[in-house]
């Protein structure tokens, strides 16, 4: 049974409650603009960061599969034959988030980005031609590395400003973490 006090303290507000309540204006001005699409007042005014952000990382998972795709067809050796099967895993993976990205930027209302004259340019993580298959394993983990360190800070930089790309780029950062678990196992 509550006392008199306990009700007092459970029901009385806290300095920095807010009730929950919609943006009414947010409301009517999603209304309008029906040429925008999904896009809504929500999005603010960091929309085309966000789009800048994707297309960066549209061009770091191409970069990727390009990466992932030499080192599949170049790896030789005696482990080769398994660790290449893997780089193809890796390649294909990171084909799907540069789609998911594409989309996403789309969805935004933006152009993604697949210029190939910038792509390195735009990349966080580097392309690489090394011929041993230590090299290969040791140049995908570090690209790994960088994936999740960008993906990571994207991911505090957008926060509650877009929750749909957020979860998108979680996911991702998901199977990055996943690739970089599988490299260094087999540096070991």
């Amino acid at each position: 049974m509550f006392t008199s006090q306990d009700q007092k303290t459970q029901t009385a507000p806290n300095a920095e409650y807010a009730p929950l309540v919609l943006d009414e204006a947010g409301l009517e001005a999603a209304r309008k603009s029906l040429d925008q699409g999904a896009i809504t007042p929500a999005y603010g005014p960091w929309r085309e960061d966000i789009i800048k952000l994707l297309n960066d990382s549209l061009a770091t998972e191409l970069v990727c599969v390009m990466r992932y795709k030499r080192h599949y067809y170049t790896a030789v050796g005696l482990d080769s034959p398994a660790v290449a099967d893997e780089f193809l895993v890796h390649a294909n993976e990171e084909s799907a988030h540069a789609d998911k990205l594409a989309q996403r930027i789309v969805q935004l209302g933006g152009k993604p980005d697949f210029r190939p004259d910038s792509l390195m340019q735009r990349s966080h993580a580097d392309y690489d031609e090394s011929l041993e298959l230590q090299d290969m394993i040791r140049a995908n983990l570090v690209a790994e590395r960088v994936a999740i360190e960008a993906y990571t800070q994207i991911i505090k930089l957008i926060g509650d400003k877009d929750s749909t790309t957020r979860r998108i780029l979680e996911e991702i950062l998901a199977d990055e973490q996943e690739h970089a678990d599988e490299l260094s196992d087999w540096l070991a």
